[in-house]
């Protein structure tokens, strides 16, 4: 018994450090304060701000839960075991073994302790080099991505889309809401180069396309990132709506422009003008999140504009369908011949090798 108490107080050490590298406990408290606001009974007198705090403590939950149970468990399993009663040995040892092998499936979540891991992701995909097969590539990472986001399910919300001139997209905007998605994904950010035999001439040659895939946590909270609106210009003009040009028109759509970084976000989601404003500044504020990661700067006035060519030049990942099926990540050396599973949403074997290797890459 002495034996299985000392196994009970170590485990219940190692999950206890953890789960505070996680901010589990940081997380319940907000929980806990979030749950005291929603009894109030003025709670649902702004509807808006009561959606947005009802699904921060889902979010919230989804995350304490599973900590929550398991240190509940190994605490009671500690307890018992400081008994030592022989009788109790047979459940005591059930018990460690269910605790073991839960704290070995959340353990996966230290791979995603970053500060933004466990927020919604703001994902852009735009056409590169390659004309109309770039689009059309364009398009086939759009649908990995959705087929990824079923298989997890992982809410998407289209935020604006740019068809392609004769196929596929320009470019593409959308939010994915889920638990940890943006860690789960932070690994996509970069240039995706395709190689195959082109569908789009009649010689069947082989083409190179590229797309860039922009991975932001979702920042939509103005208090995680205030701007100043002296840096600010914002722009009103003339959305297209559907059925031809000047066909339901408003005068509706905005671009916001961060002028220190020269930043541009522009949204015509044929909503109204408000609605499109507060949708450019939580994508505006994301990508300077992601910029200030990117440069480890501590304030906004030392950041720099992205360099959008160096970025061009610097694929993270190759997906080749001829001459040979192969994808491979160029940071990881994670590759495989199931290129077609790959592009049919199959990612999570290239996300796990980021994860691993980013997680190396801390500790060094």
């Amino acid at each position: 018994m002495e034996d299985l108490h000392q196994r009970a107080v170590t485990l219940q050490g190692e999950i206890r450090a953890a789960a505070d590298k996680l901010g589990i406990p940081a997380a319940l408290h907000q929980k806990e304060t979030l749950d005291a606001k929603a009894m109030q009974p003025d709670f649902w007198n702004d509807p808006a701000a009561a959606q947005l705090m009802a699904k921060q403590q889902a979010k919230l939950a989804a995350k304490v839960g599973p900590w929550q149970l398991l240190l509940d468990l190994i605490a009671d399993t500690a307890e018992l075991a400081a008994l030592d009663d022989e009788s109790l040995q047979a459940d005591l040892e059930a018990k460690l073994t269910e605790a073991q092998d839960a704290f070995v499936a959340l353990k996966e979540q230290l791979k995603l302790a970053g500060p933004y891991d466990d927020y919604d992701a703001i994902v852009s995909i735009y056409a590169g080099a390659g004309g109309t097969d770039a689009q059309d590539w364009a398009q086939m990472l759009l649908r990995m991505y959705v087929r990824w986001a079923e298989q997890h399910a992982v809410s998407i919300q289209t935020i604006d889309n740019s068809p392609g001139d004769e196929a596929g997209i320009k470019s593409v905007t959308m939010e994915l809401s889920g638990p940890f998605v943006y860690g789960k994904l932070k690994g996509e950010h970069g240039v995706h180069r395709l190689v195959r035999l082109s569908p789009f001439n009649a010689n069947s040659l082989r083409q190179t396309s590229f797309a860039k895939v922009d991975v932001m946590p979702k920042v939509d909270r103005p208090d995680e990132l205030v701007l100043d609106d002296k840096d600010l210009r914002i722009d009103v003009y003339r959305a297209g709506g559907h059925g031809g040009q000047s066909v339901n028109t408003t005068d509706s759509a905005v671009r916001v422009t961060h002028l220190p970084t020269g930043l541009t976000v522009a949204i015509q989601n044929e909503r109204s003008q408000l609605q499109n404003k507060e949708t450019a500044l939580t994508i505006l504020r994301s990508r300077l999140i992601r910029l200030q990661m990117e440069q480890h700067k501590e304030h906004l006035d030392e950041l720099k504009g992205p360099s959008q060519s160096a970025e061009w030049g610097n694929q993270i990942r190759s997906y080749v369908l001829h001459p040979y099926k192969q994808v491979k990540d160029l940071r990881t050396r994670y590759e495989s011949s199931d290129v077609e599973g790959a592009l049919d949403g199959s990612i999570d074997p290239l996300i796990e090798a980021y994860l691993d290797y980013s997680l190396g890459e801390q500790q060094q």
